[in-house]
């Protein structure tokens, strides 16, 4: 829960480099909890106004964490337009969020990790 309130804390930070567990858990905890909203709403017969407001509120921290996860394996943050494409697109971009950071520095910053080669 601690990675999730830390990627909303830093809520529009591009810049920076974010570690795969960070990314990973704020990707986890926001499909939990949209999967909890559809189910309350399903439920309530409501028209997804609370899953509609959550998507809102977690696109911007959405797409910072994802461009400081692309800076983490020294690509620029315009690599999330890849996903546009469909279907390769997506596969590119698992595959670019599941790799290792870049163990040294790089032009976004220090490793996250706090280990050098």
């Amino acid at each position: 829960m601690n990675w999730y309130i830390a990627v909303l804390k830093n809520y529009a930070g591009f810049s920076g480099r974010a570690r795969r567990t960070e990314y990973w858990m704020f990707f986890l905890i926001s499909f939990i909890v949209s999967v909890l909203l559809g189910a309350v709403e399903g439920v309530l017969g409501s028209p997804g106004i609370l899953s509609s407001l959550y998507s809102l509120a977690v696109l911007i921290p959405g797409l910072a964490v994802s461009v400081r996860r692309l800076h983490d394996t020294n690509r620029s943050g315009w690599w999330l337009l890849i996903g546009l494409i469909p279907i390769i697109g997506a596969i590119v971009l698992i595959i670019f969020m599941v790799q290792d950071s870049n163990m040294s520095a790089n032009q976004y910053g220090p490793n996250p990790k706090g280990v050098t080669p």
